[in-house]
């Protein structure tokens, strides 16, 4: 194999990465520049899987646990064959693109989890690894090792940082999963600069003892050495016992005048350093252009890929002519079907029972029902009634080293990983999992119970975040910390409305919650420690409104813009800033008539989440303008647009809402 055919395919993952986060203006360069040597040599050497059949059962499953270097992940597909055009590419971080501003699972295609949540993807490799131990121990038979691949995952240092990362790896190693091999992109740099500052541990030190092989490989003084990382995946693979990481010392940024700082972990290169960059790596093809030889190199791999699916297929042939039973079982088990649960005795019960309970009764007749039910708790079984009994008939057992056929999960006080594990094993497929806690302890999930809502494509708030996509989203974080007891949420709408919200802050005896925006909102003259009421009158019209615009943080603007159009035609708006909830609700009834009289009935509430926090407010005749789906990912005035909040758009609901009036008179 030719040597700069070679080096000439490892500098298009870079130059491709950095040109289309160039072009976005958006992205983190930094990890798919440094890293690019270790995806090289993986997805050239050893990766398993067939761009053609992106699902074929028996793949390896590569997961970016670093979702933030999501080119990285992108430049991989296009170039070995998933069905990404270079105008994907080019598209990067715009809305509908398939290539958003972090992995979105069931968008792109070899995408095997949706990652950006620092350390979720290493969980999540976890449970892949779990169920392809499972399903090894439960359906290969001598000669016929259907169910054989390897799990793996990159992660950097802030995957690591993150306390996931301890849950999961700790988990893997005392299951000692051999198949999980896991590259630590070990350049020292987060965003706010040196690790020095925040992570000094020996992080070789802490995996050996929780039961990983730890290898090296030294890329700042051997750099792009694929020979080294190709030793170090084979010592991976020879390890049975135990899960591997590969810590490679890398350079963030490699071959930019940013070479090794945090300003190129998470901001574009620049059109000037970008061209130095090319300079150096002697990069000479248009931009977005790759060599036909780099296309010819990458389809040895594809070949690769191709042929092992093949021979997988007529393996798995003459493993259904020898095993049909349970060649049909793992068929159904792959497919995720389910026998028709409505006909079983689920639904008779003859005295009082706990949910827990009868929760508990239910899950023995399922997992009966479906062989591929499986899951536990964080240690918590005997109190939540989540474990499968054994019956004479079944024998469930526990999955552990030397009996990965079990089906009742020990996560141990884990939940954080244990959510994000689950959602890995169910993501490989052949399984139905399932994890439980007590319902205090859903916060420690929350993160990975919200992954598992958008992998079910059912994408994510502000809006106003933008490229970085809906896995950064909170469509639905003000709902949830505003049905805390105790708890003030403030959204403030300018900078003295901010102030007015430290000072609640530090003054009062509730925890408070600042949700800020990211993008630049403009100042008001009227705002003020009025806001510290929770809500008030920002901009008033003559006499009694005719329609009460009532918003938080960045939509206030929406409603000042239409005020303005709708007085112009001569409708009589007011403005109303309600940046806590909390607080306004403790005012008195005269206060809170006089912000907003019961006797105007036409109101338009607009905030970029989820619309329940609105209902009390906008009244049984408003409109609410809110998210009802998840976000996108692209430039946040595009995703405002497309989701309707614009200020023509509450122009139009406040003349929709004062029409139904008059014709309900």
């Amino acid at each position: 194999m030719n040597q700069t055919t070679k080096q000439t395919t490892i500098n298009a993952i870079r130059i491709l990465s950095a040109e289309a986060i160039q072009k976005a203006n958006s992205g983190h360069p930094g990890l798919p520049l440094g890293s690019a040597p270790i995806a090289y040599t993986l997805w050239q050497e050893f990766l398993n899987c067939n761009g053609s059949d992106p699902k074929w059962d028996n793949r390896d499953r590569f997961v970016l646990s670093a979702g933030h270097g999501s080119m990285l992940d992108y430049s991989l597909l296009y170039l070995y064959g998933f069905g990404l055009t270079k105008e994907d590419l080019m598209n990067f971080r715009q809305l509908g693109s398939k290539t958003p501003g972090h992995p979105e699972y069931g968008h792109t295609a070899g995408v095997e989890t949706t990652t950006g949540p620092l350390g979720q993807g290493i969980a999540n490799a976890v449970g892949m690894a779990v169920a392809e131990a499972h399903l090894a121990a439960k359906f290969n038979r001598e000669g016929f090792p259907i169910v054989d691949h390897f799990t793996y995952a990159l992660c950097g240092d802030g995957c690591l940082e993150e306390g996931i990362s301890y849950e999961a790896c700790s988990f893997a190693g005392t299951h000692e999963l051999g198949k999980l091999i896991l590259f630590y992109d070990d350049n020292d740099i987060t965003i706010e600069g040196d690790t020095d500052i925040t992570f000094k541990e020996d992080v070789a030190a802490r995996f050996a003892a929780q039961n990983w092989q730890v290898l090296h490989v030294d890329l700042v003084a051997h750099p792009d050495d694929t020979a080294r990382i190709a030793d170090a995946i084979r010592a991976a693979q020879a390890e049975t016992k135990k899960p591997s990481v590969i810590i490679c010392k890398t350079k963030i940024g490699y071959g930019t005048p940013l070479e090794g700082s945090h300003k190129c972990h998470g901001a574009p290169l620049g059109e000037e350093n970008l061209q130095k960059t090319r300079e150096k790596l002697g990069w000479t093809s248009a931009p977005f252009e790759v060599p036909a030889e780099v296309f010819e190199h990458t389809a040895i791999a594809r070949a690769r890929g191709e042929q092992k699916e093949a021979d997988w297929k007529k393996l798995f042939a003459e493993y259904e002519k020898a095993y049909p039973a349970l060649a049909a079982e793992y068929k159904t088990a792959m497919s995720g079907a389910l026998p028709d649960l409505a006909k079983a005795d689920l639904f008779t019960w003859d005295k009082p029972l706990a949910t827990r309970q009868t929760s508990h009764i239910v899950l023995q007749k399922i997992a009966a029902m479906v062989p591929s039910l499986m899951g536990g708790s964080a240690d918590l079984a005997p109190s939540n009634l989540s474990d499968m009994k054994d019956t004479d008939q079944i024998v469930y057992g526990n999955f552990a080293p030397g009996s990965y056929e079990g089906r009742n999960m020990h996560f141990g006080i884990r939940e954080h990983a244990m959510a994000a594990i689950a959602n890995g094993m169910q993501l490989h497929g052949g399984i139905r999992a399932y994890c439980s806690t007590f319902f205090i302890f859903s916060d420690y999930c929350k993160h990975a119970m919200r992954l598992s809502a958008l992998m079910n494509i059912l994408t994510h708030d502000s809006i106003g975040v933008g490229e970085d996509g809906p896995t950064h989203e909170p469509v639905e974080q003000l709902i949830a910390l505003r049905s805390i007891p105790n708890m003030k949420v403030y959204r403030p709408a300018d900078g003295k409305e901010t102030a007015a919200a430290w000072i609640s802050a530090l003054t009062g005896t509730a925890p408070t919650a600042l949700v800020l925006t990211r993008q630049a909102l403009p100042q008001y003259e009227n705002s003020g420690l009025e806001a510290l009421k929770g809500g008030y009158i920002l901009e008033d019209c003559a006499g009694t409104p005719d329609v009460l615009l009532i918003a938080s943080g960045s939509e206030v603007a929406l409603c000042m813009q239409a005020k303005k159009t709708l007085g112009e035609e001569g409708i009589k708006a007011r403005v109303v800033s309600m940046p806590c909830f909390e607080e306004f609700e403790k005012q008195t009834d005269a206060y809170k008539e006089h912000v907003l009289p019961s006797a105007v009935k036409a109101r338009v509430c607009v905030e970029a989440g989820s619309p329940y926090s609105w209902y009390r407010y906008a009244g049984e005749k408003g409109e609410i303008i809110a998210m009802t789906t998840f976000g996108a990912s692209a430039p946040a005035a595009l995703l405002f647009e497309k989701f309707g909040f614009t200020a023509q758009n509450v122009v139009e609901k406040a003349k929709l809402v004062l029409k139904k009036l008059v014709l309900n008179k």
